[in-house]
């Protein structure tokens, strides 16, 4: 991919992915400034995981993918619906993982494609089931927001790499700043933990200890303007904490399409994933 190919990439993506890309309260042109956004970014910071498929000289297929202190993950993957089941997928695919060769782990979240969890699976990844959560917040079962919760500054999150690399054993911090330009905020509980929440809807969060995701998961829903629906995605097994907040905000459990993981990638908890950047 070069930088001519971002805004084809996206055009790509969201004919592939429209209901999976799509955010509460967020108009079309500010879905492409962000999708655009995201994929600038990561063709700057991971040249050698950007890949586009062509045909005919236009753009029919996008794969990215990051490396972050040795872990891989598979950031984003789409082909035109029409030209899906014809190998332009799995080319794209094994371009991608030629981005890992060496890294100590890789994560992919897949969609609930078929043929997408099938590629996954042949190229030796463990899958793990995950759900997802959605609803209005019953504001009536906020508790009081933790005193030590506050927006993050530029200090904050330098803060957040150590306790990315207690989760996942890789920092976040170089896609922080994209998520914050792209009208995310990311919320810290010292030096415990952090989430990015658009509206009220979590993005990522990562702490060293359940109670202080808790506390984290519970901000960001306060922050939802109230009666809008939050979506909160890839909630993984192991997660409980997760799902005892939601329920206790009314929230409805539904299925996901799961995570697939390779080598080494971490405790993996407690860690709600993003979608974006893993």
């Amino acid at each position: 991919m070069d930088r001519a190919d971002v805004a084809a990439a996206d055009l790509v993506t969201y004919d592939a992915l429209q209901r999976a890309i799509l955010q509460p309260r967020e108009s079309f042109d500010q879905r492409t400034r962000r999708g655009r956004s995201r994929i600038a970014h990561l063709l700057e910071t991971d040249p050698g995981g950007a890949w586009v498929a062509e045909s005919g000289g236009r753009v029919v297929g996008v794969a990215l993918a990051l490396l972050r202190e040795g872990l891989w993950g598979l950031s984003l993957f789409a082909v035109e619906p029409e030209l899906q089941d014809n190998g332009i997928g799995r080319r794209l695919l094994e371009a991608a993982l030629g981005y890992a060769d060496g890294a100590r782990g890789a994560m992919v979240l897949s969609s609930t494609d078929p043929r997408a969890m099938r590629r996954y699976a042949l190229a030796g990844f463990a899958l793990r089931p995950l759900v997802a959560a959605a609803g209005i917040v019953d504001r009536a079962a906020l508790p009081a927001r933790h005193p030590d919760v506050h927006a993050a500054t530029g200090d904050d999150l330098e803060a957040t790499e150590a306790v990315s690399r207690a989760v996942r054993g890789a920092t976040h911090a170089p896609d922080l700043p994209n998520a914050l330009a792209n009208g995310n905020e990311v919320l810290v509980l010292g030096e415990r933990g952090f989430v990015v929440h658009r509206d009220g809807s979590p993005r990522l969060l990562a702490a060293l200890d359940e109670e202080a995701a808790e506390a984290l998961l519970w901000s960001a829903l306060a922050a939802s303007p109230p009666g809008a629906t939050v979506q909160v995605d890839f909630i993984s097994a192991g997660q409980d904490w997760a799902i005892a907040v939601l329920l206790a905000a009314r929230l409805a459990l539904s299925p996901e399409g799961p995570l697939f993981v390779r080598g080494d990638v971490g405790p993996l908890r407690p860690y709600l994933p993003s979608g974006a950047y893993l």
